[in-house]
């Protein structure tokens, strides 16, 4: 029963924090437009291999990170560096006047290999599934066993994936306007960096 109550609960929570626009899911879309539907199906796979791990991990220093502020000032410093990283490099992207390629190819393991980079470097689903884990435990009869780690992890991984799938089945939206959406998605991209560095700042200063 604990374990039903924790997966149905993480599923939900990972898939709403998935939805709204990211580097990820925008990253699916963008391989659904250049790259055909089924290359940006195997990114969100890859995406999905990561957040298992993350969610693994988060379930596990949950406490430990919420025991030691350092810590969680730590990794949002890194976040705010990978951050600025991505920034720079989608606005250069932007710039560049160099037409989109619109085809299909054909599937193959190197769209799973960039879902893996892209979810990598995508920092905050850590501390989003340690708060997961940690508000889940609030009243300290919880016990995270080997069995409960791994229900929090599959919940985390099958509700980041299913939001992401959506982006794969809305892809003919996308497909009718691809052009606009090549377009500006960088753009997007490099303002959504600026935004995630501003919160990462605003968290780093009150923590």
């Amino acid at each position: 029963m604990e374990e039903t109550k924790l997966f149905l609960i993480t599923y939900l929570a990972a898939f709403i924090g998935v939805v709204p626009p990211g580097l990820v899911n925008m990253t699916v879309a963008k391989t659904c437009v250049e790259k055909g539907k089924r290359n940006g199906l195997y990114v969100a796979i890859g995406a999905g291999l990561v957040v298992l791990i993350q969610a693994l991990i988060a379930v596990l220093l949950a406490r430990y990170i919420f025991e030691n502020p350092y810590v969680r000032k730590m990794l949002l410093r890194a976040g705010l560096v990978v951050f600025c990283i991505l920034a720079v490099y989608f606005f250069i992207q932007a710039r560049h006047k160099k037409g989109i390629k619109h085809h299909k190819q054909k599937a193959n393991a190197n769209s799973v290999f960039k879902g893996i980079l892209v979810a990598s470097l995508n920092v905050f689903p850590v501390p989003y599934f340690v708060a997961i884990a940690g508000a889940m435990d609030l009243s300290g009869n919880i016990e995270y066993d080997w069995s409960l780690n791994t229900s929090f992890a599959l919940a985390a991984c099958l509700g980041s994936f299913s939001a992401l799938y959506l982006y794969v089945v809305l892809f003919d939206k996308i497909d009718k306007k691809a052009e606009t959406f090549a377009k500006y998605s960088n753009y997007f991209m490099a303002a959504l960096m600026l935004i995630l560095i501003i919160i990462a700042i605003i968290r780093i200063s009150n923590a």
